[in-house]
């Protein structure tokens, strides 16, 4: 049995106290918070935890093995530093850190514990998104051309961060998974509609050194409420649509071929329809699972699925999503990955 203290107890916070202190293989032992009513509330709803509105004495308990973040981003790298220096096992919400620079550092300092470090991308954990991870590594997609995702509502307006650093972080996680390669450039619009300088819509386009491409579109202000990625093969497509309550993922026996021989334009490109394939997919909790993944990493030594590296990926992104949207679209180049 794991022992595991969480800091941020706060909108998701509170999942993860929830997740953590039901798993049979987790000692739910500390919750941190700076909002004393909330720890309260905490004491009320988990009996026998201990609360703090400091980290210190968790760091100087012992018995502590993992500390999971999930306070504001903008502390995320001091709050797992100081718990990777301390010697625990780190957990840290999305995104891992606010530059690459300091994601980075996390990094180096989980190697340098010999620690393990993994980053909440929920996604990755999700059992749709595994099930399209297999279409695409067993060649059934075909080739991958491009992936595009929509992640849209009319939803939380935040004031702290905007719909790139809010939203993006889960669908750019699933395409560098998808495809297990970083873009090589990276270019970014949106505008800030509600509140001066936090954009609340953003169009994100990833161009890879493979030529295959991804789009990322972003909004808290839209009529509709979408949570789909489409993947666009040579073969097949696929939509992820986490909307669906039952039927997550449909393959469609769809493309577009050049036949070789041909008397007009219509008879160069052939079109294909086929059927439509619904695969199973299991209904499990994606938090519950993510978090189960970290306690086996710890107990078996396992490399996480997102890990801080998968987790720096991310942020080095998003970092360059940032300034091409300030920079009016122009594409920001990426460099090796790291």
């Amino acid at each position: 049995m794991t022992t595991v203290a969480v800091v941020g107890a706060g909108h998701w916070g509170r999942n993860l106290v929830r997740n953590f202190h039901a798993i049979p293989e987790a000692r739910l032992k500390w919750v941190v918070d700076l909002d004393g009513a909330r720890l309260r509330k905490m004491e009320t709803l988990f009996p026998g935890i201990r609360t703090s509105r400091e980290l210190a004495p968790v760091l100087e308990d012992d018995e502590v093995e993992a500390v999971v973040v999930s306070a504001s981003a903008r502390a995320h790298h001091e709050l797992a530093k100081a718990a990777l220096l301390s010697g625990r096992h780190t957990y840290v919400e999305k995104p891992l850190a606010l530059t690459a620079a300091d994601a980075e550092d996390l990094v180096r300092t989980a190697d340098a514990a010999g620690r393990i470090l993994m980053t909440g991308h929920l996604l990755l954990h999700h059992p749709a998104v595994l099930r399209l991870k297999d279409l695409v590594d067993s060649g059934e997609l075909g080739d991958i051309y491009y992936v595009y995702s929509q992640r849209v509502n009319l939803g939380i307006i935040r004031k702290d961060e905007n719909a790139l650093w809010s939203f993006a972080p889960h669908d750019l996680s699933v395409m560098l998974f998808l495809l297990d390669a970083e873009p090589a450039t990276v270019s970014a619009r949106g505008a800030a509609y509600l509140q001066e300088g936090i954009e609340d819509v953003a169009f994100v386009n990833l161009r890879f050194p493979d030529g295959r491409m991804g789009h990322v579109q972003l909004s808290w202000l839209d009529p509709h409420k979408l949570r789909r990625f489409t993947v666009v093969g040579s073969r097949k497509m696929a939509v992820f649509d986490d909307m669906e309550p039952q039927e997550k993922i449909r393959v469609y026996d769809k493309g577009a071929r050049a036949t070789g021989e041909y008397a007009s334009f219509g008879d160069y490109i052939g079109l294909r329809f086929g059927d439509i394939w619904i695969p199973h997919v299991d209904s499990a909790e994606p938090l519950r699972l993510e978090c189960e993944h970290f306690l086996s990493c710890i107990r078996t030594g396992e490399t996480p699925r997102s890990d801080g590296r998968n987790g720096l990926a991310v942020v080095r992104v998003l970092e360059a999503a940032s300034r091409s949207l300030a920079e009016d679209g122009a594409p920001v180049a990426l460099g090796p990955a790291r």
